[in-house]
């Protein structure tokens, strides 16, 4: 019987996998230990909890109002822990965001003890690790962290990604789940660039991810729904987009 990889073995081992299929859909329970030799998550409950004070995103140009999130810009560089930048504007050409692009657009922070605190602080520690295996030559990341929080209601369903299967225009791409409530559907599907469904997978648990190679691979998610009527109904994610300086 093989004995089971060590963190750090499977950090390459999934390292591997995005270098050579353009992503990685993985379940929290496989991730978690790679994730967890990176720092702690003791404070996973209050980091859960923060997606309940996201504001409405005043941009939607379909006029949605299901979709709630915070922002919040990180530099990280080799070997150092990351640091909290300056608030500034999210901006994505229409290249890469069809609905929504093409205007600087200013969301709430990310509360600043978020930020700070030991989960959010590792899992920027474990991408920037990750991803350091995939492109050696980078030294310094900058990196925006987007807590989304989707809702869904008789009246109206909940667009994940209402642009469409798309790339961000970063280098690469961490979503993870944080946690999900009454919802059905919502999943993740893997395109190349020529369209063709390369993979999909429904986050369902705590730290379910999709890691993404954005040059090589498009990503979307399908709309979601409540499964009772009289519940709330929603699905947080956290996404970090790794990219080079620029």
């Amino acid at each position: 019987m093989n004995a089971p990889q060590t963190p750090h073995a499977a950090l390459q081992s999934t390292a591997n996998q995005i270098a050579d299929c353009g992503y990685a859909l993985m379940s929290g329970e496989l991730l978690r230990p790679q994730i967890e030799s990176f720092g702690p998550l003791q404070d996973w409950d209050r980091f859960r909890a923060s997606w309940d004070d996201l504001h409405v995103d005043p941009y939607m140009a379909d006029g949605g109002r299901y979709r709630r999130r915070r922002h919040a810009c990180f530099a990280i560089s080799r070997e150092a822990d990351p640091q909290l930048s300056p608030p500034q504007a999210h901006y994505q050409s229409l290249e890469y965001n069809r609905l929504n692009g093409g205007i600087p657009r200013w969301f709430s922070p990310i509360a600043p003890d978020v930020c700070e605190g030991a989960s959010m602080q590792t899992i920027l520690r474990f991408g920037a690790r990750l991803f350091e295996k995939l492109a050696p030559d980078v030294l310094h990341w900058q990196c925006e962290a987007h807590q989304f929080r989707i809702e869904a209601s008789q009246r109206e369903s909940g667009q994940p990604t209402p642009e469409g299967a798309h790339r961000d225009g970063v280098d690469y791409v961490l979503v993870l789940l944080i946690q999900r409530h009454n919802i059905a559907s919502g999943t993740t599907q893997i395109f190349d660039p020529d369209g063709q469904e390369l993979g999909s997978f429904t986050l369902s648990n705590p730290l379910d991810a999709a890691i993404i190679d954005d040059h090589r691979i498009f990503h979307g998610v399908t709309p979601v729904s409540p499964i009772r009527a009289d519940e709330p109904s929603f699905r947080d994610v956290l996404v970090i987009t790794y990219a080079r300086p620029r």
